[in-house]
């Protein structure tokens, strides 16, 4: 069972979520949280695997409860909602290390296999805020950190590749690699970089002028 914490101030919205969720034979609702802070405390009690998490909350707001919870040990994936396309405090998210953020009023079933892919270790954005997400973090390029000069020439083929989106299947299919080799030369590149997952990969492409 995938473990799920809910946090959001709309209790109506909780309930939707929690009858999507619980309809799933793999999904379980472990627990709910009005705000951030309670979130943080949740989080600690109960061990989720993947947190939904508002942005704008009272109390301790959803960046703010994202920062706290992941400096936990073995923290769970984080998903933020938004109700916008673009939202600056989701961006924020995501370089802190959020798995990703979704609209409120995304399709049911793609919340679901959003939960289960931030799950299996990858990360999700709104289709449509992504062209504008990365472009957020390319309008003022950043010098490129000494850690980038570590990565061997193949690692940065690598990493030109996957900031550019392309799956596993699709860097061995290009490289004439496995995917098993693709999936051991992305862990080293994310070890070597300190980041979280692909997309803080493709963040930090994009805002060092990599991409």
């Amino acid at each position: 069972m995938i473990r799920v914490v809910l946090v959001d101030d709309q209790a109506l919205f909780r309930a939707g979520i929690r009858m999507l969720i619980a309809s799933q034979p793999d999904l379980d609702v472990v627990g709910e949280a009005g705000n951030g802070q309670e979130a943080v405390e949740l989080v600690r009690s109960v061990r989720p695997d993947v947190v939904l998490m508002d942005i704008r909350m009272p109390v301790m707001d959803g960046l703010a409860a994202t920062a706290e919870i992941l400096t936990q040990p073995d923290p769970p994936r984080i998903v933020m909602l938004t109700t916008f396309d673009l939202d600056e405090a989701a961006a924020r998210a995501i370089r802190q290390g959020a798995s990703g953020f979704l609209l409120k009023d995304a399709d049911p079933e793609f919340l679901l296999a959003a939960i289960r892919t931030v799950h299996s270790g990858s990360s999700v954005i709104a289709a449509s805020a992504t062209r504008e997400l990365f472009q957020h973090f390319a309008e003022a390029p950043k010098p490129v950190p000494s850690q980038f000069a570590a990565l061997t020439d193949r690692e940065q083929e690598i990493f030109a590749l996957a900031a550019r989106g392309l799956s596993n299947s699709e860097i061995a299919a290009r490289e004439y690699l496995s995917e098993a080799t693709v999936k051991t030369h992305i862990s080293r590149i994310l070890t070597k970089l300190s980041l979280r997952d692909r997309v803080q990969l493709v963040v930090f492409a994009f805002e060092h002028g990599l991409a």
